[in-house]
């Protein structure tokens, strides 16, 4: 598989030639971050409400000392879906005074 050359693309390509196999669902966390609980729980409770498929984490994250928002969701790790999912959690994120902070698979 070719990927663009940027973050995203070369993310995938890291993933892909350490053996992952990018032809089946993987559970894909989308990481964000907040100065408050409170700004993190409000995000986790609109996704709740409007894509009830993505499973949200809040927790607090000690290195930065913020708090963090862990949204995860079953996909293909095709580039165009990730790009696609990540445009949307930024607009979102935005919205509830946080940003995004990268994106990767479980293991």
């Amino acid at each position: 598989m070719n990927f663009p050359k940027n973050e995203t693309g070369k993310v995938l390509f890291e993933m892909q030639k350490a053996g992952v196999d990018l032809t089946v669902k993987h559970t894909v966390v989308f990481f964000h971050l907040f100065e408050t609980q409170e700004q993190a729980q409000a995000m986790a409770d609109h996704l709740a409400e409007v894509s009830p498929d993505i499973i949200c984490d809040v927790h607090i994250d000690e290195n930065p000392k913020v708090w963090a928002l862990d949204c995860s969701i079953t996909v293909l790790p095709l580039y165009d879906a990730i790009i696609v999912l990540e445009a949307r959690f930024e607009k979102i994120v935005t919205q509830f005074k946080g940003h995004t902070d990268g994106w990767g698979i479980e293991a």
